[in-house]
Formats: structure tokens, C-alpha cells, sequence
């Protein structure tokens, strides 16, 4: 039922391209971002996960920035834009039903389907979907060119009840729940 902190990621395949365009290497790209807790061997380890595509350390925005600036280009070049909703009160299979529908589909097209679809998760995903766009939009990124790239629904906590019944039985009813993971990028 809660919105978690939009996030920026580094886009690790668009990094490379334009690194390789610009002619810098890692040593240069680690220099841009160095700041407290991440500065020398550290700031290149961090440069060379981001490239492969793995979030870890996990990039700030001002990091996103320095890398951008170093580059030449803007953040939405580099960054994908993801907002997740947090315990969605409805199972996983139904929510994943409208992730895959929206999954590749431009912004505007993927806000029409949520919009106009009966099902229930829709409005809890267009809510995610609109906070990626939000941070996207901060970013200054082109809204016209913006692609849903990752959408995705994993298991949350269940919600253990029991219905009584005869006999002194007792059947367990599991209340499913689902985390909505919705990520924006800009395609040209």
C-alpha cells in the first residue's frame, strides 16, 4: 500500500555505448563521481558494476549526474527511471497479467490500457507507473520517447486467516500480496 522511494538507475549497455563514443575509460568515468565513502579503487569497482549492470553500490543521484556531465549527455542518455509499489493488496497472478500487457509499450499506450482496463491491480499499477514517469520527468527526459522497460510483480508477505468449520475444523485462507515493480527509459 506504499509507494518506495523512486529510484534512478544506471542503464549499464547505454553507459557503455556512449562511454565508448566519448573515448573515456573507467579511471576517467570513476574521477566524476568520487565523493565521500567512494573515492579511488572503489569509485572504478562501482564504475565497472554499473557497466555490467549490476546496482551495487547502489548509485545516488549525484552520481548518475557526475556521470552525465563527464559524458557529455544527459541523465535520461544513462538512466532508467523505476518506481515500486510495495505490498499491493491482490495476488501476484493477477497483477502480473497487466505488468506483461504494458511490458515494451510506449508511456502514453501503456497509460491508456491501465486506464481503460476493469481490473482491479490496474489502478495500483498505473500508480507506479505515473511515479516513474514523475522521476523521469525531473530527470528532463524526452516524455515522447519513454518505454516501459521492466515491469514485474514478485510475492509479498501472505496474510495467514482461518475460516472456522464443523467439527471444530478450521480452513486456512491465504491473503496473497504482491510488490509492482514499474521502469521507465528513454528509446529513440
Amino acid at each position: 500500500m506504499q509507494i518506495e522511494d523512486d529510484t534512478v538507475k544506471i542503464n549499464g549497455p547505454n553507459l557503455v555505448k556512449v562511454a565508448a563514443a566519448k573515448g573515456l575509460g573507467v579511471e576517467q568515468l570513476a574521477q566524476a563521481i568520487e565523493r565521500t565513502g567512494l573515492a579511488g579503487d572503489r569509485a572504478a569497482s562501482a564504475v565497472q558494476n554499473w557497466m555490467r549492470g549490476r546496482d551495487h553500490p547502489r548509485c545516488k543521484r549525484e552520481d548518475i549526474v557526475g556521470l552525465a556531465g563527464a559524458l557529455g549527455c544527459t541523465v535520461a542518455d544513462i538512466a532508467s527511471f523505476t518506481s515500486i509499489y510495495k505490498y499491493h493488496r491482490g495476488s501476484p497472478r493477477k497483477a502480473k497479467l497487466l505488468v506483461d500487457l504494458i511490458r515494451g509499450k510506449k508511456y502514453d499506450t501503456a497509460l491508456n490500457l491501465l486506464t481503460f482496463t476493469t481490473k482491479r491491480a490496474a489502478v495500483d499499477i498505473k500508480k507506479a507507473l505515473n511515479a516513474a514517469f514523475a522521476e523521469a520527468q525531473l530527470a528532463e527526459a524526452d516524455v515522447e520517447s519513454l518505454v516501459v522497460s521492466q515491469s514485474t510483480v514478485g510475492d509479498a508477505p501472505r496474510m495467514k486467516r482461518f475460516q472456522p468449520k464443523d467439527r471444530g475444523r478450521a480452513h486456512p485462507i491465504l491473503k496473497r500480496m504482491a510488490h509492482i515493480t514499474i521502469g521507465l527509459e528513454e528509446r529513440k
